[in-house]
């Protein structure tokens, strides 16, 4: 698992954007590959503890004794889960577009999450693809692209084409800008080809487009049934031998929810309990630590 240590008293997950900070809580972050097709290869429920059975906390302090329970609050309901994806991109649109906005305040963490980010993609492109898929046409897709940080710093190197896919529209927007900027619209080999404002409980990709789908600090914003059911959407998106990435950040153990956001933090283990129910192998992971 690629974790990343973050401030000690800060935790974050993040979404919508590439937020890797937030209050109150040490936490981690962590990049995973799961294969959609080997579907045999599950986590069994005696090797992980059930992500219903953690107990977690919000950002107040208040305990919960499962995750059911939480869920149950705050988006029992359509009425409060409209709410809750509200709310979350509302949180967003009052952030600047920079890179030290999304960043929540955290602009000089970008060079190092680049350059760990870079280093796991080099080794997962160079296992899976023939010669680490230089003669072949390879896509990616950035979702919670933000103002395109990740797509112009590391994807628009390694892939003839990027779509970003971000539902807070000003962010969009000085993601377009920035990559023409750059002349990364033009170039015929590397560019960024869609810009989709959508979040990703609504976004279904075209069948077959994608190499490689990238999600950074953005899934926490996502319920869990509909994390189940973007990732089974998103499959299909996927071409043969296709991947997915997953930076996240995580919790100690069980969850911590931050109300201000509406983004929640999960373990290890709650992740894995999900990645299973998607049917998700986890090929490989990776730790690191950033000091601050």
């Amino acid at each position: 698992m690629h974790l990343i240590n973050t401030h000690p008293y800060r935790f974050g997950p993040l979404c919508y954007t590439q937020k890797p900070y937030k209050k109150s809580h040490l936490s981690l972050q962590t990049t995973i590959y799961c294969h959609p097709t080997r579907f045999h290869k599950h986590y069994t429920a005696a090797a992980i503890q059930s992500p219903m059975e953690a107990a977690g906390t919000d950002s107040d302090g208040r305990e919960f004794k499962n995750p059911d329970e939480m869920w149950l609050e705050h988006t029992g309901d359509i009425n409060k889960k409209t709410q809750w994806y509200h709310d979350g991109v509302a949180y967003w649109e009052g952030v600047e577009a920079s890179v030290n906005g999304v960043l929540g305040g955290y602009g000089h963490v970008n060079d190092a999450d680049v350059k760990g980010s870079e280093g796991f993609l080099q080794t997962l492109l160079a296992e899976l693809f023939v010669d680490g898929g230089i003669n072949r046409h390879l896509v990616a897709l950035d979702c919670g692209s933000g103002i395109g940080r990740i797509t112009k710093n590391l994807l628009i190197r390694y892939f003839n084409e990027v779509d970003l896919l971000e539902p807070v529209s000003h962010f969009l927007d000085a993601a377009r800008e920035s990559l023409v900027q750059e002349n990364h619209m033009a170039l015929d080999k590397h560019k960024a080809t869609n810009f989709y404002c959508v979040p990703l409980q609504e976004f279904t990709p075209d069948a077959g487009r994608y190499d490689v789908i990238w999600v950074q600090w953005c899934i926490g914003h996502l319920t869990d049934d509909d994390f189940v059911s973007f990732f089974n959407r998103a499959k299909i998106g996927l071409k043969p031998g296709g991947f997915f990435v997953l930076k996240e950040n995580l919790a100690r153990s069980g969850f911590v929810l931050d109300k201000e956001d509406r983004s929640i933090t999960r373990s290890d283990s709650y992740f894995k309990g999900l990645f299973s129910r998607c049917g998700l192998h986890l090929y490989k992971s990776r730790v690191s630590f950033y000091a601050f």
